[in-house]
C-alpha cells in the first residue's frame, strides 16, 4: 500500500530518483521519461473530465475514470521492469482483459459515429480538442515505451505496449464522439489556403 506522509525527500537533489524496484537511476532515463509521459498522459484527462462531467457525457466520462486508474497500473508497470529477480511480490501488470475492455469500448462509441471521409482536426467540443492532446501525449508516451524496450537489457510487458496502443485510438474515437454530440468533426480540407 502506497503511503505518502511527507512529499519530499530530498533523495532526489543528485538527478536520481528510485524505480520501483528500489534501483535508483537518473531522472533523465528513459523508463523515467517513459512513464512520466504516462503521467502526463493522466493529467490531460484531468482537464479532458472537466468538459464531460454532464448528463449527455457521462457514459464517456466513466470510461475516462477507469482509464485515469488505469494509467496508474502502467505506470507501475513500467517502473518495476522484469529483471527476472525475486521481488518478495508481484508486480502489478497490464493484462489483455484491460486493453480488451478498450478495444469493446472503441467499437461501442465507433458504433454511433458515421464514416470518416477525411482527416479529423483537433477541435470542436472542449472534451474533444482536449482529447486530441490526450491522444497526442499518449502517442509520445507510446514511442517512448517502444523505444525503453528496443534497449538491450530493459524489459516492457506486452501488455503495456498493446495498452498505450490501443489507449490512443480510444482517444480519437472519443473526441469524434464527444464532437457527434456537439458541433460535428472539424475536419481538413486538403489545400483549403493555397
Amino acid at each position: 500500500m502506497v503511503v505518502l506522509n511527507r512529499i519530499y525527500t530530498r533523495t532526489g537533489d543528485a538527478g536520481e530518483t528510485a524505480l520501483g524496484s528500489g534501483e535508483r537511476v537518473s531522472k533523465a532515463h528513459l523508463r523515467i521519461q517513459a512513464y512520466g509521459t504516462v503521467d502526463e498522459t493522466n493529467a490531460t484527462l484531468g482537464i479532458v473530465r472537466l468538459h464531460t462531467a454532464t448528463p449527455d457525457m457521462q457514459k464517456l466520462d466513466a470510461m475516462l475514470a477507469r482509464i485515469q486508474n488505469e494509467l496508474f497500473d502502467l505506470g507501475a508497470d513500467l517502473c518495476v521492469p522484469d529483471t527476472g529477480k525475486d521481488l518478495g511480490y508481484e508486480p502489478l501488470r497490464i493484462l489483455p482483459k484491460q486493453y480488451e475492455r478498450i478495444e469493446a469500448e472503441i467499437d461501442d462509441l465507433n458504433s454511433e459515429l458515421s464514416p470518416l471521409r477525411s482527416f479529423v482536426l483537433p477541435g470542436g467540443h472542449p472534451a474533444a480538442a482536449h482529447l486530441h492532446l490526450s491522444r497526442t501525449v499518449c502517442r509520445r508516451a507510446e514511442r517512448l515505451i517502444v523505444e525503453l524496450g528496443l534497449h538491450e537489457g530493459e524489459h516492457v510487458s506486452e501488455g503495456a505496449i498493446a495498452y498505450i496502443n490501443r489507449l490512443s485510438d480510444f482517444f480519437f474515437v472519443a473526441s469524434r464522439w464527444a464532437n457527434a454530440r456537439t458541433s460535428g468533426d472539424v475536419l481538413w480540407v486538403p489545400g483549403k489556403t493555397r
